[in-house]
């Protein structure tokens, strides 16, 4: 995927047998928490003020040089919260004999969606309502599409899919789609030009159904379908609005604490669907009291009854990396998990991010330091039509 420098600190990458092996870092201050509390008096405010006008006009002087194309593409000028699409060098047109084997082109309908926010080389996230016609949920959907999508050397091509999925009570938000300070977005950008990730289409939905319960992700009895949700029709929406791959070498997840158990639970239950996860700081079991008890659904959905079940069947291959900060809890069990049911068909893989915590600052410096590049390494790539110069 690409050369890096041995001058930075390591970071520790353990596989399925536990071999150790390195992983080049990069140091990250930046937490991902917010210290400021909204609170300033008048005289604070007044130069606040001053400063906000002279950016204004110095942002309005500069739209008359070159740079001021640069300036409204890195986001000077907001335009949040207009309407937006995606895919403008498609072509939507296109006989079916020029769509190439393995490619999905956009089926529609297209959604409609809103821009959120864009990032300093004028791609975009937008957010977007999705009814879900097999789990009857209603909720939101962000998306981000790297730049390659827009290039016309890809107009033809597939491109890999990454849901990713926020812990907590994900509802209604999710902060991988509304929080792009956390860096995944970037960090995609950023891999891609390195040569250590794919361009992934990044689909970033709830994965609660309100904020007062967790769902664990899944069909609880009695309750919103949250896993139908996630594996049909958060995947149905982007095979309606994006190119994308039909075999399940273009399908993966990601996610974090809670999130991470659905991303992981998903393609353990899905093997047909999805082939890989990143999974951070993530749950083993699932947990919530919602399920009342109900063992069989419960085990319908327990990472450790489907990863058994998949070696009992032999397959197909899934690949599972888990990331733990130092800072954190969780180890452990992913170690022991990795010892059980790390064989046959299910390969795994550990990141350990060194000071990390629990949060998504730490797993976005972990996916830097070798789970974006793993992962990239098991998915299919998009490929340049070799007619388009």
């Amino acid at each position: 995927m690409g050369v890096r420098g041995t001058d930075r600190p390591r970071s520790r990458s353990l596989g399925s047998a536990g071999e150790e092996t390195d992983i080049s870092v990069r140091q990250h201050d930046d937490d991902g928490h917010d210290g400021h509390d909204g609170h300033e008096d008048h005289a604070e405010r007044a130069p606040r003020r001053r400063r906000r006008l002279l950016l204004i006009s110095g942002g309005l002087a500069l739209t008359l040089t070159a740079g001021g194309v640069a300036a409204y593409q890195s986001g000077l000028f907001s335009d949040t919260g207009g309407p937006t699409s995606f895919g403008k060098t498609e072509q939507k047109t296109a006989a079916a004999a020029d769509i190439r084997p393995g490619v999905s082109m956009p089926t529609g309908p297209a959604a409609e969606f809103v821009r959120t926010s864009r990032l300093p080389d004028g791609t975009q996230i937008a957010r977007t309502t999705l009814k879900g016609k097999k789990s009857g949920f209603t909720g939101d959907v962000w998306v981000w599409v790297p730049k390659e999508y827009d290039d016309p050397r890809y107009a033809k091509s597939g491109f890999p899919v990454l849901i990713s999925l926020p812990g907590g009570r994900g509802y209604p938000k999710n902060y991988w789609g509304t929080g792009p300070a956390l860096g995944l977005q970037q960090a995609v950008t950023d891999g891609v030009k390195e040569g250590t990730s794919l361009p992934f289409i990044l689909v970033m939905p709830v994965i609660n159904a309100d904020t007062k319960h967790h769902y664990d992700g899944s069909d609880i009895p009695g309750e919103p379908k949250m896993g139908t949700w996630m594996a049909d029709d958060v995947p149905d929406f982007t095979r309606a609005n994006f190119r994308t791959f039909t075999d399940r070498d273009g399908w993966a997840f990601m996610g974090s604490s809670s999130g991470g158990f659905g991303a992981f639970k998903h393609v353990l239950k899905y093997p047909d669907r999805f082939k890989a996860v990143i999974a951070s700081g993530t749950d083993f079991v699932p947990d919530s009291p919602l399920w009342r008890g109900n063992t069989r659904a419960m085990d319908e959905n327990n990472p450790e009854k489907l990863a058994e079940r998949l070696i009992e069947e032999g397959g197909p291959d899934v690949y599972v990396n888990f990331q733990i900060g130092t800072e954190e809890s969780g180890r452990e069990r992913a170690e022991q998990f990795m010892r059980e049911y790390g064989k046959g068909p299910v390969h795994t893989r550990l990141q350990v991010i060194e000071d990390g915590q629990h949060n998504g600052k730490s797993y976005v410096r972990g996916m830097r330091e070798g789970s974006l590049e793993w992962i990239s390494n098991v998915m299919r790539a998009p490929t340049p039509d070799p007619a388009v110069g």
